[in-house]
């Protein structure tokens, strides 16, 4: 499990295509600090497990299911990555609960500068709107960010969510570097999933 505060800022270093996976490696140093095979690492917000490590790198898979529901099929070498440790029983939860377990991806409609912040608007895929609500949380590339505007569907126009982020989460993650048109990974806040099922669940057996 993660939190959604971004370590590190890494960078590809190989992707290796497969038929339907991938073997990506990354460098990072400080999230492979003390990695160890089979450790866990968020890379843009996926789960992937440490298959290889060493000098300020590590290698993972990459199954054609992350493929198809993530951006990372998209990634080339030298490319900019968000990295985050999985979180020790005795860490501080600094943003929310993450799982790393991409639900969709979005695209980047527009950016919007303010004094020091700038607010960044998304695509909302429909079959995840119902789980994102203003003042909410929602990951975005593996980002733990508060969503401070909704838009809902109307003729034919996608809804959409726009997030303000700070001096920091621009300087120190990919969001501070991708432009209108660029795709990001989405998770949805899972305690929403999990009404969901339980609501729906009961009403079935009643």
């Amino acid at each position: 499990m993660f939190t959604g505060i971004v370590e590190e800022l890494g960078h590809v270093v190989a992707l290796e295509p497969g038929a339907a996976s991938a073997r990506l490696t990354v460098a990072g140093p400080l999230v492979t600090s003390d990695a160890t095979h089979g450790a866990s690492i968020s890379v843009n917000g996926v789960c992937l497990t440490v298959v290889e490590h060493g000098d300020g790198q590590f290698t993972v898979d990459v199954m054609a299911e992350t493929l198809d529901r993530s951006s990372l099929g998209g990634l080339a070498v030298g490319d900019r990555v968000n990295l985050e440790r999985a979180m020790s029983a005795t860490s501080r939860f600094g943003g929310h609960i993450v799982q790393g377990h991409v639900d969709g991806t979005a695209e980047i409609l527009s950016r919007t500068p303010g004094d020091r912040w700038e607010v960044v608007q998304f695509t909302l895929p429909e079959s995840l709107s119902r789980y994102v609500v203003e003042k909410g949380s929602i990951t975005v590339d593996g980002v733990s960010l508060t969503v401070s505007a909704l838009t809902e569907p109307t003729d034919g126009t996608p809804a959409t969510f726009s997030v303000s982020l700070i001096p920091t989460t621009l300087a120190l993650t990919t969001l501070g570097h991708k432009g209108v048109g660029d795709t990001v990974n989405l998770e949805v806040d899972v305690l929403a999933k999990y009404v969901e099922r339980l609501i729906t669940t009961k009403e079935t057996i009643a």
